[in-house]
């Protein structure tokens, strides 16, 4: 047996409410800006007496799940709920969990049964640290690696596992370095532009343009130490996990030069940074990532799930080809590369759309543009708007993921009990609201209409449902309304996203020349390949570690600026449509100066 989801994952991400004060100019008095978006982000998952536990940041609690496939969420108050990048690993036959605080000495909590909510401190810490990873090794020894800042590195030190007191001194372990690791440098794209928004701005001004090193995870397997991070910026499409490597847990750490081995720059919505890697119940891998929409704020995140693995060289990887398409997970062993899809391909991909209004700047295109980070928003309140696409002749649909956004919440929604007085900046984390109602139609000929999906019966939060099918249809035309949104918004939607067969055959496969321009940078062309939508372009270390991929539209052009000096690099460059892929040769990157 085996379950099809669809990133981001489908979880009733938690509303913020965050209020900032700047000074006004001329007056001296504080103007407040407010946001109100959901988010959920650096995800720490383990399996725990056969039941994954998934614990998020400002998520007032935790996620878990017997398949990875059906999550449900759990709320404490035992935990602290404004406490960022929340970590969680067994040790001793229990859970253990910390968060992060800048200034103050970390609690650690400890359960036993965290579905009896019987989470107690068991130390209320003895230093602060950020981005906290706890991991016991096999002897018995527990460690602790921290970090998240563009100025000091990633630590480590030994633990007592009694006390949480440090047994060694701090150990620093890994730094930026984007003259060698051209995956770490920060910018969309990696590249330093002017900000496009208010919120890029001051991040810029605050922090500059150098990259965070953050997100500690640690996984042992077969004797070596694979200490993972994160770069160069939660904010960025190139959010990513790379790794060093040991035979000690404190080093010393060599870096491996396959990194970054979670990576998502392309597709309908980006970034596969700052996570976790752990195994099921039949010793498959995978990893949780963070994925960003970072357009009501720059902490306006969701939750990746994604195949991954060690290949016999003991390289770790990710299969992040086509990583927001529909995703196999089966209940057995299987193999990430092959068998992760069941070949659903796009039907939806800027088909005609209409809508019963919309907002100036907010057209229905926007929802089939394959872009989370932009959206169709009707024109006046949102119960009884619709939206629908025309396929432009009937195809095989699967399933459908309707994925909702958000659109100045912070002009319409209540204050929030969390908040107090606005100094610098202030969050707060909504405890209630009423979540979205959306009705979902299929029509053949636009005249009769089938609903597929009624969450009338199924009224659980769900910003980015994902609905399968009973049986495959023959369908044109795709149809949602809104029956009821939180704080009553405005419908806002930025993607419907239909996935099926399509009725013809898949484009032909596109040749790629890729030459080095720099140490850490290589440019790809290749011509255009005849009723493609798209490429996904795989590059690594050998023809046969094409483990990177990078999913772009409209350009015949990539300058990959992720690579590690001194690494030799190959490439392909696989043309899709809504009927297939079509994998390309691989390349050499050609260094025209060797």
């Amino acid at each position: 047996m085996c379950a099809i989801v669809c990133n981001p994952v489908d979880l009733p991400y938690r509303y913020q409410d965050v209020r900032s004060g700047s000074p006004v100019e001329d007056t001296g008095l504080p103007a407040m800006t407010r946001s109100v978006y959901r988010e959920g982000a650096d995800p720490s998952v383990v399996l725990f007496r056969g039941r994954f536990f998934m614990f998020v940041s400002m998520s007032r609690g935790f996620w878990h799940s017997v398949d990875l496939v059906t999550w449900e969420y759990f709320p404490t108050d035992k935990l602290p709920a404004l406490d960022y990048a929340p970590d969680v690993r067994e040790v001793d036959g229990a859970l253990f969990i910390s968060a992060s605080r800048r200034d103050d000495p970390c609690p650690f909590f400890r359960s036993t049964d965290p579905l009896a909510d019987d989470f107690e401190e068991v130390t209320p810490g003895t230093f602060p640290f950020w981005d906290p990873n706890l991991f016991c090794d096999h002897d018995g020894r527990t460690y602790l690696y921290w970090g998240c800042d563009n100025i000091t590195p990633i630590f480590g030190v030994e633990l007592d596992p009694a006390t949480f007191e440090a047994r060694t001194e701090p150990v620093a372990l890994v730094w930026a370095d984007t003259s060698t690791h051209g995956w770490e440098q920060t910018g969309e794209d990696r590249v330093i532009g002017e900000p496009s928004n208010q919120f890029e701005r001051i991040t810029r001004d605050r922090y500059g343009t150098d990259p965070f090193v953050e997100g500690a995870w640690m996984t042992h397997h077969e004797g070596r130490y694979y200490l993972q991070y994160a770069a160069p910026g939660t904010e960025f499409n190139t959010y990513a996990d790379g790794y060093y490597t040991s035979a000690s847990p404190l080093g010393p750490f060599s870096y491996d030069p396959h990194s970054p081995f979670s990576l998502k720059p392309g597709g309908f919505i980006t970034g596969a940074g700052h996570g976790s890697t752990f195994q099921d119940r039949h010793g498959n891998w995978w990893h949780a990532a963070t994925m960003r929409i970072s357009m009501n704020h720059p902490f306006e995140r969701r939750v990746g799930i994604f195949p991954a693995g060690f290949d016999n060289d003991g390289v770790l990887f990710c299969n992040q080809s086509f990583a927001d398409y529909p995703m196999v997970v089966p209940d057995r062993k299987f193999d990430p590369w092959t068998e992760a899809s069941p070949r659903w391909m796009l039907l939806s991909f800027r088909a005609d759309a209409t809508a019963s209004s919309s907002l100036e700047g907010h057209g229905p295109k926007l929802a089939v543009n394959e872009d989370a980070r932009s959206w169709w928003v009707a024109d006046g309140p949102g119960e009884g708007q619709w939206l629908q696409v025309d396929l432009g002749e009937t195809k095989i649909a699967y399933a459908v993921q309707i994925n909702l956004a958000d659109q100045a919440l912070g002009d319409l929604a209540p204050g929030c009990a969390d908040l107090g007085p606005v100094s610098a900046e202030v969050r707060g984390i909504y405890p209630d609201f009423e979540p979205a109602i959306v009705d979902l139609e299929l029509s053949f000929d636009g005249s009769t209409w089938t609903r597929v999906h009624d969450p009338r019966g199924d009224d659980r939060d769900a910003p980015h449902r994902f609905v399968t099918l009973a049986e495959p249809m023959r369908v044109r035309h795709v149809r949602i309304t809104a029956r009821r949104l939180p704080f009553d918004g405005p419908f806002a939607v930025s993607g419907l996203r239909v996935f099926g067969v399509g009725n013809g055959v898949g484009p032909a496969a596109a040749t790629v020349c890729a030459t080095r321009s720099g140490p850490t940078t290589a440019t790809l062309e290749w011509d255009a390949v005849a009723g493609a939508h798209g490429y996904n372009v795989r590059y690594g270390l050998a023809p046969t570690k094409l483990y990177n991929s990078w999913m772009v539209y409209d350009e015949t052009r990539l300058d990959l600026r992720s690579l590690n000096a001194g690494s030799d690099y190959w490439v392909a460059v696989d043309a899709f449509n809504e009927n297939g892929v079509t994998a390309g040769e691989p390349r050499q990157v050609i260094c025209p100066h060797s």
